[in-house]
């Protein structure tokens, strides 16, 4: 590991952050604190604090000692200056002979001390960081650090290699009581550089930031060194197809836990390494690389095993390995809340990462974001476990100690109070996604909670919308089967599965049914009818391989219901493609598979240019303007409106077959 610390870049942080009145010490702060955050062998999602003591101006013109430590929702790759909020210090001072606090009260006494009521809570490790009369003090969760005390003789390990360098303070549970522990263990070795937290991570302190950044990369670098390398890796080939495996572990998570769920797949060499070796099951589940992991990640794995596994017999594993780890997870919960001084509510049994022999690993979340968490820390974790087991064994805390991490309220905040949308978890699928009513479904379904698959001939298109909904965007042709096959298959590996799909790629063509060329007709039923088929019948397989049902969506236009003069090539296809919906309906009801129609008219978009739409008015006699609101509401429809009827079809658990008329009223469209 080496120092990525720039007099250029620091001076930029002191030129950048004095302007808006913060002072040297705390630009300084948030410099060395960012280039800790920003690389995960040191500090992963939220992991790790940072303090700098110094001394700011109150509202009064008062010069008041301080300490800036690092604020709770605040990530150290991204903090700044309100991210690292100002306490009295001497309050702090102060509540180091107040006797016991409880979480409660130490919470408060440090709200009570914020120099602005309106800041986050300061870390829970505050008391920690001012007891130690150091000016700036760092504090990450290194994997060399972990890797080296998660043994046996971790102890022993750390005090062999670093000497009197660091002190070594017994691992004990945040907040309070760590506080008081780190403090006496400064006091006996005052001329220590750092202490390690045994099964924790490690403190480092300097009279500057950069000597105190400096002093975390030599010691982390000293114990990198003295891990054994991992061996060359030879890739090895899948054992598994991953586009079997993600539908039926979602499905089978989905079902047990009640809600949609989001899948991130990890199989680099490092992750096929661990989940291959022959010992998986004995060093995989003996709990968590460090004790802040176990909120993202659950004190283990579950393990699925699907090498050899017929079809069928997929979802039969999948269901057993959830059920298995959930059954292992109460008694966990039991022997636990037993065990702790209060009563708790058990949380979820669900697992978090599940590893798949042959394969890699999955990492389970509520969103795509929730996920890709906890699929670092499992990386983070092999990583820690791996180097442990090269030197001698994987050993973590003790197994109450997990439990009271994980229901530790303090610990369980950092999650953050979240409100399930609709469809939070749910992923969808929407063809012709970089068009007007694409882009305009893809927000509403993001404004609902899920994940959005934008699929579009035109990747720029598809990219630029997948950018704003922090969606996924995937080049799809739908005239072309390889094409779909390809983008259905990445959608089952982006986010392992789908729930939703709105089949609404399309385009216009015109001319006098009688007189139409046959090759206009075919590249018109190609798109708008075959389209439509290729992706409903793409979309059911990953849902009948889910077992949860699924939604399928299709935009037909009220051409399919009240045909237009001189439109016959595109109104033919689009009625066909009504019945095609209907029919999903009828054959796939009886697996929980919904399909629907959303008939739509006159909607600017690229299907239903300016130009067209001047034809068209001609072609009625009308203006422009009285052929765009040409109905019974005399409004203009928007892609917004379409958009929203497709989210409330997706919603509307118990109809299918059903056609939802979106044109501001039209008589001769309606449905009879």
């Amino acid at each position: 590991m080496k120092s990525r610390w720039s007099d250029v870049e620091a001076n930029a942080a002191i030129d950048r952050y004095g302007r808006s009145g913060v002072n040297v010490d705390i630009a300084l702060r948030v410099y060395t604190t960012r280039l800790l955050g920003a690389d995960p062998r040191l500090v992963q999602h939220g992991g790790g604090n940072t303090s700098v003591k110094t001394k700011v101006r109150d509202t009064l013109g008062r010069d008041v000692e301080v300490l800036c430590v690092k604020g709770s929702g605040w990530d150290m790759e991204f903090i700044e200056p309100p991210g690292l909020p100002p306490v009295r210090l001497g309050h702090l001072l102060d509540l180091r002979g107040a006797g016991d606090l409880s979480d409660e009260q130490m919470v408060n006494e440090q709200r009570c001390a914020l120099l602005d009521a309106g800041s986050p809570n300061p870390s829970v490790e505050t008391l920690l960081h001012a007891w130690i009369p150091e000016v700036y003090i760092d504090h990450t969760h290194a994997n060399a650090i972990l890797a080296l005390t998660d043994q046996p003789e971790g102890e022993a390990l750390a005090r062999d290699l670093f000497g009197t360098r660091v002190s070594i303070a017994p691992y004990c549970m945040p907040g309070f009581q760590l506080a008081h522990v780190a403090a006496q263990t400064y006091e006996r070795q005052r001329d220590a550089e750092g202490m390690i937290l045994a099964n924790h991570g490690i403190f480092t302190w300097g009279r500057t930031a950069r000597e105190a950044y400096e002093r975390m990369i030599d010691l982390v670098d000293i114990a990198e060194r003295r891990l054994s390398p991992a061996s060359k890796r030879r890739g090895k080939p899948q054992e598994v197809d991953p586009r079997k495996v993600a539908p039926a572990l979602r499905g089978a998570i989905g079902r047990a836990w009640g809600r949609n769920v989001v899948l991130e797949r990890r199989d680099g060499p490092e992750v096929r390494d661990y989940v291959d070796h022959p010992e998986l099951a004995r060093f995989s589940q003996v709990g968590v690389a460090t004790p802040d992991h176990v909120i993202r990640t659950k004190p283990w794995p579950a393990i699925l095993d699907a090498r050899g596994a017929a079809p069928g017999d997929l979802s039969e594993r999948a269901d057993r390995a959830v059920a298995d780890f959930a059954a292992r997870y109460q008694a966990y919960f039991e022997r636990g809340n037993a065990a702790s001084a209060y009563n708790k509510t058990r949380l979820d049994p669900w697992p978090r990462v599940v590893l798949t022999p042959g394969l890699g690993l999955y990492a389970v979340g509520a969103s795509a974001k929730d996920a890709a968490i906890a699929a670092d820390i499992a990386e983070t974790t092999i990583d820690v476990v791996g180097a442990a087991e090269r030197m001698s064994s994987f050993r973590c805390i003790a197994e109450q100690d997990i439990f009271e991490m994980e229901y530790w309220s303090l610990e369980q905040a950092k999650l953050g109070k979240s409100v399930d949308k609709a469809l939070a978890g749910a992923v969808v699928a929407i063809t012709g996604g970089g068009g007007a009513i694409g882009a305009a479904a893809a927000r509403a379904f993001a404004a609902q909670g899920a994940e959005v698959a934008v699929l579009d001939i035109d990747i720029a298109k598809a990219a630029r919308i997948a950018k704003a909904v922090k969606g996924e965007a995937v080049r799809c042709d739908v005239t072309d089967a390889t094409s779909v096959a390809a983008a259905f298959d990445h959608i089952v590996q982006r986010y392992g599965g789908l729930d939703i799909m709105v089949s609404n790629a399309g385009a216009a063509w015109g001319g006098r049914i009688g007189e139409v060329d046959e090759n206009v007709m075919r590249r018109s039923f190609e798109l708008n009818f075959y389209g439509h088929q290729r992706c409903a019948q793409a979309a059911v397989r990953i849902f009948r391989e889910q077992g949860n049902g699924g939604c399928l969506l299709f935009n037909i236009s009220k051409q399919a219901l009240n045909p237009g003069p001189d439109f016959g090539p595109y109104g033919a296809p689009k009625a066909a493609a009504l019945f095609l919906a209907k029919q999903y309906a009828l054959d796939y009801g009886n697996e929980g598979i919904r399909s629907n129609v959303v008939n739509a008219d006159r909607i600017r978009s690229g299907l239903l240019t300016d130009e067209m739409i001047a034809r068209r008015s001609a072609a009625r006699g009308v203006s422009e303007k009285d052929y765009m609101s040409g109905n019974l509401l005399g409004q203009e429809v928007t892609a917004d409106d379409v958009a929203a009827a497709f989210v409330s079809l997706a919603l509307a658990k118990k109809t299918t077959g059903g056609i939802l008329t979106v044109d501001g009223g039209n008589m001769a469209a309606s449905p009879r």
